[in-house]
């Protein structure tokens, strides 16, 4: 699988997303510098965690005017997936590639913790193949993390099945203190209504080796790669490989 992170001024999480997709699951990973406006020829673009421009004005709401946004919006518009980190959330969402925003934590404090994630059932394609129910143990670390939509947005992600991950306690069920940010019904993922663009606020980067305290974020992008491999795309890019 060929990965590309994009990188914008204040990311923090790039050399996380480049290491775990390259050095600790053998993908063919790169870095995409915020001026490049060529995205092609990748298979998953990941947009990571940080404070792209220091989170001015808003977050991710300078990073979405940079050149390689633009070709990552029509690199996605033609089916690419792409997966978005917490501030590559923020990002999707200020570019509305997403709906709904990020919001300030309801606690209004920085919010470093280990959740619990639940995969419920969505159109989302890059877990495809993943059982619903399916719980990661991953950490988050955001201030504005808190997912916001208006009634209507809510009713039509759970009409759409857009809702992907939601916060839960250890067995999958909704608790109290559960959810770190105060996100509209605990969402903590959502996907696009065609399902090739991922966003959430949790790092699974940043859980994907023994040493880190925990290894659910290696299981989470394996099934990334493995709904990759399973995909009509991966065998339409191994068709136009043998000609």
């Amino acid at each position: 699988m060929k990965v590309g992170v994009a990188i914008f001024p204040g990311s923090n999480g790039d050399h996380d997303a480049l290491y775990a997709m390259g050095e600790t699951l053998g993908q063919d990973t790169e870095p995409i510098w915020h001026t490049q406006t060529d995205v092609s020829r990748f298979d998953l673009i990941i947009l990571p965690g940080g404070f792209s421009y220091g989170d001015y004005l808003r977050c991710g709401a300078i990073a979405r005017f940079t050149p390689v946004m633009d070709a990552i919006k029509r690199y996605a518009e033609e089916g690419g997936w792409v997966l978005g980190i917490c501030n590559g959330f923020q990002v999707l969402a200020e570019a509305h590639m997403l709906p709904g925003a990020l919001i300030r934590n309801d606690s209004r404090a920085f919010s470093c913790r280990w959740i619990h994630a639940r995969l419920q059932s969505s159109a989302c394609a890059l877990l495809d193949g993943v059982p619903e129910g399916t719980v990661w143990r991953l950490p988050v670390a955001h201030g504005e993390g808190r997912y916001f939509a208006d009634p209507a947005t809510l009713q039509q992600l759970q009409a759409n099945r857009q809702i992907v991950l939601t916060y839960t306690n250890a067995e999958g069920n909704p608790e109290v203190g559960a959810n770190p940010n105060g996100s509209s019904h605990d969402i903590a993922g959502i996907c696009n209504t065609a399902g090739n663009v991922l966003g959430l606020m949790p790092h699974p980067e940043r859980a994907a080796e023994a040493i880190l305290g925990e290894e659910d974020g290696a299981d989470f992008l394996r099934a990334v790669i493995h709904a990759w491999q399973t995909s009509p795309n991966a065998q339409k890019h191994a068709q136009l490989s043998t000609i």
